[in-house]
């Protein structure tokens, strides 16, 4: 008796060291969710395939989760009714230490996996869809979409780019409006800008930071900040400053990341705010000419090794 009790605590012991790694339980919650192939859950976690295929082998060993063969390939799933006796209980109590923010972020990339895979797994329809992706990205590449969808953007406004950088964002706007101002405050940034956007002639460079635009009030029809609020010490007062240079019913469109737990980032490229939540994106307006008009998290790319993304839209109000 005393043996099988020891053999039991040991087994317990084991499982509770099993669960206790937080990749592990990541890896587990995803697969609680959809069947997925190792490459998949690389995407999704954001991690080398070995690294992966590590943790599944000690998974597997102990039984807690299923392997499927399709062709030469192998799909992993969890089903806690299938879990060894006790383990479903400790998974119910394991799976709640999540990170919340972290759990947002693989679910996010896992539904762009998932969504990615479809076309593919329908029959008649999806096979012509995968089909059709394929030649359209060869006939006409892919950048064309989002120049298209730009389109709606009023051919007469004048659009700021603050914090510019490079330029990549004034170079999709340029052809579409009648005058781009390409704002940021370091001069190497604005250098590269120019030399990459010289082709056009409705783009004007100006040095200057965003708590201190160097634009006249209601000089601007569209604002628009990319993935540089993390960098400020006070996104509010950039956002008032913006409000300042918008027209009535002006616009400011900011994106973002959205809060993650990722600390090295702060470390490494010197970020002030690791990523925002809505209600903090929203409490950025209080006291200014803007209202928060749509907020709402981009499609995460499968491929992409950040944090999810947030886009805001502020409208100029009386």
């Amino acid at each position: 008796m005393a043996s099988r009790t020891e053999s039991g605590a040991s087994k317990w012991s084991a499982w509770v060291a099993l669960v206790g790694d937080t990749l592990r339980r990541r890896l587990l919650r995803i697969l609680e969710q959809d069947e997925l192939g190792v490459g998949e859950m690389a995407k999704v976690l954001q991690l080398p395939q070995s690294t992966v295929s590590r943790h599944l082998k000690a998974l597997l060993d102990a039984r807690w989760i299923a392997r499927r063969n399709r062709g030469t390939a192998g799909l992993y799933r969890l089903d806690p009714e299938s879990l060894p006796a006790g383990a479903a209980a400790l998974w119910s109590l394991a799976r709640e230490q999540i990170d919340a923010m972290q759990l947002a972020a693989d679910e996010a990339r896992l539904a762009s996996v998932l969504a990615e895979r479809r076309v593919d797994s329908r029959t008649f329809f999806g096979r012509v869809g995968g089909e059709w992706d394929s030649l359209r990205r060869e006939l006409f590449g892919t950048a064309f979409s989002a120049e298209a969808l730009l389109s709606i953007v009023d051919p007469q406004w004048t659009v700021a780019d603050l914090g510019c950088g490079t330029g990549d964002a004034a170079e999709h706007l340029a052809p579409l409006v009648r005058r781009v101002i390409a704002v940021d405050r370091e001069p190497t940034m604005l250098d590269a800008a120019k030399r990459r956007l010289a082709g056009h002639r409705n783009i004007v460079f100006r040095q200057g930071a965003l708590d201190s635009l160097p634009l006249k009030a209601g000089e601007a029809d569209l604002a628009v900040v990319m993935l540089v609020m993390h960098h400020l010490e006070h996104p509010e007062q950039a956002v008032g400053e913006c409000a300042r240079v918008l027209a009535m019913q002006g616009r400011l469109l900011v994106v973002d990341m959205v809060k993650h737990d990722r600390a090295a980032f702060a470390r490494t490229m010197g970020h002030r705010h690791l990523g925002f939540t809505e209600a903090e994106t929203r409490a950025w307006a209080r006291g200014t000419k803007l209202q928060l008009r749509r907020w709402r998290m981009l499609r995460a790319d499968p491929h992409g090794k950040g944090p999810p993304l947030f886009a805001a839209l502020f409208e100029r109000v009386a």
